[in-house]
């Protein structure tokens, strides 16, 4: 099959099946600097714009794409080179659909010191600077909840505000040149799964400009706004499958994104410099945000750490084949009915039971190709922010936490970095060495892992979980980890 060149100039003649952009992408406009140009940014929120677009709406709030990492260079050439499209597949279990979205319109370069993306968020056309940075990536400290300020980018930010090193002294930068200037503020908004994502980057922002101009940090604590949000989409990373699979398509795209049909993005209504009609594209806005983001992070992200490491450590190397596991699927079901769900309040049209439901529909589509190495990914940050805190409402209400013990005591052995089979586990956290040393240490003494005070708290301390979690790995490393789930569920 001859592939079809991805550029504006040849969008008419790419094939009936696949959808296209019906506005003129040449008279977009400019309103959104989004910093973290990756697949699940293209997947969800600009397709939200370019949702609206196709409605003849917000043609003035195009997003030009930036980033501060090396690699980000990398994703501005291959952008550049296909006119900043984007191929987006939609996986179902009945079929694929292929969409190309063009609401990103230029990329800013990358730079030492990030002087371009400093002018271009001092744009007065820029209203809206958004980012999906992951949810490590905000310098906090996980078990404080504040901020990290003497980490060594935020110490060279601090003595360098003029050329930043992180996004937030970049931001920092632009939002002085803009007071300066008599420009006014923009919203800072936060896409990552964070609970209150919108104070978290408020409180990165505005304690890092303490660091070097206090005036400056009250003048943004006051004009700026931070809404929070929920993000919530499915969204695998791209390799050699979904290479393939856009090649069906007859589309040549090297930097393709596929996707669940399901989509989710909550928003509260606080925007100091105006917004697109986004509740025209589907998006709710709302002032219970809180409420649909702890659902989210509890239930979707907090389950999808309790199987990840499970299904990687006995070998299964998709979400959707480690679900299909009877043994893995009634140790989810029993978990996040037991011992999250309890603690999560319902939202309109949605109880906690029936979105346990609909997260397991949503992990079992077999069209979905998400790696459990991938959701296991940097159990540093995720198990503090999905899990833990399950851990402490249940001690504080009373309700089982065996089950959730069992998963941090399925984590520590993850990191000890050998499967099962005997097959080595390769580094995949940012802090690996520590947590590989810690957790040979805990194979011979447990509790050695619950002594992570940046991570477990004081949660050592308490005998319910601690007892529970040392039985678990205890039990994992006599008789293996298919064993200690069947004796949790006989429970």
């Amino acid at each position: 099959m001859k592939l079809q060149r991805l550029c504006n100039d040849d969008l008419d003649t790419i094939g009936a099946a696949v959808r296209v952009p019906t506005y003129d992408r040449s008279k977009l406009k400019p309103g959104i600097v989004h910093i973290g140009v990756g697949n699940f940014h293209r997947a969800h929120q600009a397709w939200y714009l370019h949702r609206l677009f196709q409605q003849g709406l917000n043609h003035d709030w195009a997003i030009i794409g930036a980033g501060v990492r090396p690699y980000d260079a990398q994703m501005r050439e291959k952008m550049k080179a296909q006119d900043y499209l984007t191929t987006l597949i939609e996986l179902g279990p009945d079929g694929s659909a292929a969409e190309i979205a063009g609401a990103m319109i230029d990329y800013v370069p990358i730079a030492d010191g990030n002087g371009p993306l400093i002018e271009q968020m001092a744009d007065p056309a820029i209203r809206i600077v958004s980012l999906t940075v992951t949810e490590g990536g905000y310098y906090i400290d996980p078990a404080t909840k504040h901020f990290a300020q003497h980490h060594p980018d935020i110490e060279h930010d601090a003595a360098h505000p003029e050329q930043p090193r992180t996004a937030f002294g970049a931001m920092i930068a632009a939002l002085r040149l803009r007071r300066d200037r008599g420009i006014g503020p923009f919203t800072g908004m936060c896409c990552d799964n964070l609970q209150g994502n919108g104070n978290i980057l408020r409180q990165t922002i505005v304690s890092l400009a303490r660091l070097s101009d206090p005036d400056l940090a009250e003048w943004i604590d006051q004009n700026c706004t931070f809404p929070n949000a929920m993000v919530d989409c499915i969204v695998p990373a791209t390799g050699p499958k979904e290479q393939a699979l856009v090649r069906e398509f007859g589309i040549d795209d090297s930097v393709p994104v596929t996707h669940e049909k399901y989509r989710q993005w909550v928003i509260e209504d606080a925007f100091c410099a105006g917004r697109p009609d986004w509740d025209k594209a589907g998006v709710t806005l709302t002032d219970r945000v809180h409420d649909f983001e702890m659902m989210k992070i509890r239930i979707l992200n907090g389950s999808h750490q309790v199987i990840a490491a499970a299904g990687d450590l006995l070998g299964i190397e998709t979400i959707s084949d480690t679900i299909s596991n009877p043994t893995i699927a009634a140790f989810f079901r029993k978990v996040a009915l037991e011992e999250i769900a309890p603690h999560v309040k319902p939202v309109p049209g949605c109880t906690p039971a029936q979105y346990v439901d609909l997260v397991e529909s949503r992990f079992s589509n077999p069209a979905i190709i998400d790696t459990t190495r991938r959701v296991a990914f940097d159990g540093s940050s995720r198990q503090p922010g999905f899990v833990i805190p399950s851990i402490r409402e249940g001690l504080k209400a009373g309700t089982p936490v065996d089950g959730l013990a069992l998963v941090s005591a399925i984590w520590a052995r993850y990191c000890y970095g050998v499967r099962e089979d005997r097959s080595r586990i390769d580094p995949n956290d940012p802090y690996w060495e520590t947590l590989h040393e810690r957790a040979k240490a805990a194979r011979e003494q447990p509790r050695a892992w619950l002594e992570m005070s940046n991570t477990y708290g004081d949660l050592v301390d308490e005998p319910r979980f601690a007892k529970a979690f040392e039985a678990s790995l205890e039990r994992i490393y006599a008789d293996g980890l298919a064993n200690a789930l069947d004796h949790y569920l006989a429970a």
